[in-house]
Order: structure tokens, then sequence, then C-alpha cells
């Protein structure tokens, strides 16, 4: 089933993302974990793609047994920015075949040294390029905090437009740790008349550790309610790894209540967090 069909048919949604193993000899944990997760009935799982295509037979093989084994609308991610076009047109041909209809277009990280391939720069040549040569329902992504390469928040709401106008049917953004910040995201989206479904993508924080990681990588504002949540509990992992589940619930509830009724959880393939958000959760889906 298309997502955006999804979105459009549900009032309220829970997905999950689980990434694959970058070698052959961790399939078997990460399958068994992602399909810990697919027993939990999400509306949808996405299925992250390594950089440069470096896990790109395990990105397709996990989405594949996810839809085909565990009955699971999938959302596997497509990198771009290494890619040549006969190389993304070879996957789109194996995600057709295999009866994938959605796809997340992405650009990718940079690698190291700074070499990427010519014939696609940014996200929105990716999007183009798809929504051109197939039908699959095309989700892209968004930052609230704006790109960290964007000299400005009303530059990359340009750019973001720029991918939507290029045949992006929804957005996912990426993880943030304050509801105002999106709040003010979707008001600067919609005035420059970004008007696709916005999935809210939220990250239980289970470790002091994966905090200071994902700030690192991603430049995230940290609230001081949540820095001092970790300060207290990051010690002790069993305690984090429960108030990590709880706040990003409330996060969750908070947005559901505010009309942001679409949340894709970033589960980093731990079956029980993916666990603890939907039991707290259970009674508002």
């Amino acid at each position: 089933m298309k997502i955006s069909s999804i979105l459009k048919s549900k009032t309220v949604t829970l997905s999950f993302e689980v990434f694959p193993p970058k070698k052959a000899d961790g399939f078997e944990a990460v399958e068994q974990a992602a399909r810990s997760i697919a027993a939990l009935r999400p509306d949808f799982m996405s299925v992250t793609y390594g950089a440069g295509g470096t896990t790109d037979r395990y990105t397709l093989a996990l989405a594949e047994t996810l839809q085909s084994e565990a009955g699971v609308t999938v959302l596997p991610h497509l990198t771009c920015v290494s890619s040549s076009r006969a190389y993304v047109e070879d996957m789109l041909k194996r995600y057709e075949k295999a009866g994938i209809c959605n796809i997340m277009a992405l650009r990718g990280d940079i690698p190291e040294g700074g070499r990427t391939a010519e014939d696609f720069r940014y996200a929105c040549d990716l999007i183009r390029f798809v929504r051109e040569r197939s039908d699959l329902c095309i989700g892209g992504a968004c930052y609230p905090e704006g790109h960290v390469e964007s000299a400005s928040k009303a530059e990359d709401i340009r750019h973001l437009k720029e991918k939507v106008e290029a045949g992006c049917d929804f957005l996912t953004t990426q993880m943030f740790f304050d509801n105002t910040i999106l709040f003010n995201f979707l008001y600067r989206a919609r005035e420059a008349g970004i008007m696709v479904p916005v999935v809210a993508g939220i990250m239980p924080v289970t470790t002091a550790a994966q905090l200071r990681r994902s700030v690192s990588l991603s430049g995230t504002q940290v609230p001081e309610r949540f820095r001092a949540i970790v300060d207290h509990y990051g010690s002790d992992p069993a305690a984090m790894k429960q108030a990590g589940i709880i706040y990003a619930c409330e996060q969750i509830i908070d947005l559901i209540a505010s009309g942001i009724t679409h949340i894709h959880v970033y589960s980093m393939n731990k079956p029980d967090v993916a666990f603890g958000i939907q039991r707290l959760l259970e009674k508002l889906l």
C-alpha cells in the first residue's frame, strides 16, 4: 500500500524505522529484531540505506522480508550522492520487482574524502528522477531546525519546497526533542506553500551516549528539561531507558493533541523500545 494513502486514510499513524547490517553475518540478528518490531503491527516500517549503497542488498532483503512475510508496508531508503543514474534505475527496478511501492529519496551523507558521483547533487534531483520513471510513492526528509548545510532557515525552506515540487508525496522530519521547534517549522513550511503530509520523527534516547552521538551528528537542540533527565538517570541503564521512552511518549502525546498525528519512531532496531512506545500509546492510536 502507498504510504500517501495510509496517511490520508488514518487519523493517527505510528511507524518505526530499522536499519540493515553492513555485513552478511549480522543479517539474522537484525532480521529477528525487525520481525519483532513488525509484530507490533505498525502502519509502516522504513529501512535505511548505507552511504554509497553499502547496504543496498540488505536494505532490499530486509524490506522484502518485512513486506512479504511479516505483512507490513515498507519504505526502503535510497540515497543518491554516490550513485549513477544507471545504478538508481536498477535499484528502482529491483524495488518494483519486489512489489514495493514506496521509497524514501535522500541525498545521503557525503563520503569520507568528499568523493561524490556527478549525476545527482541534491535529493530533489533524485526525487525528480524517480517521479519521471515510476509510480512509486516518494518520501523526503525535512529538518525542523534547518539542514546543517543551509545558510539560513529560509534557505532550507526554499530547498524543501523544491523537493515537493519535484514530486515528493510526504515528508519525514529529522529527530527533535522540543515540540515547539516542530510547530515553528510547520508554520514556516505551510506559509511557503508546502502542503504535503509531514510525519514527525521521534528518537527515544535510552542512553546518555546515544544522546551525545545524536546531537554531535545532527546538531539537534536539547531542552534543559531533557538534559536534566539524562544527567539524573544516565548512569542507570534501566532507569535511563524507561525515562527515554516516557519522554518520547510525552512528546508524541503532545504532538497528537496538537494535531500532528503521524509519528515515525527511530527505533534503532530495539524491539523493547518500540514495544514500550506502543504500550504507552495504545489507547491513543
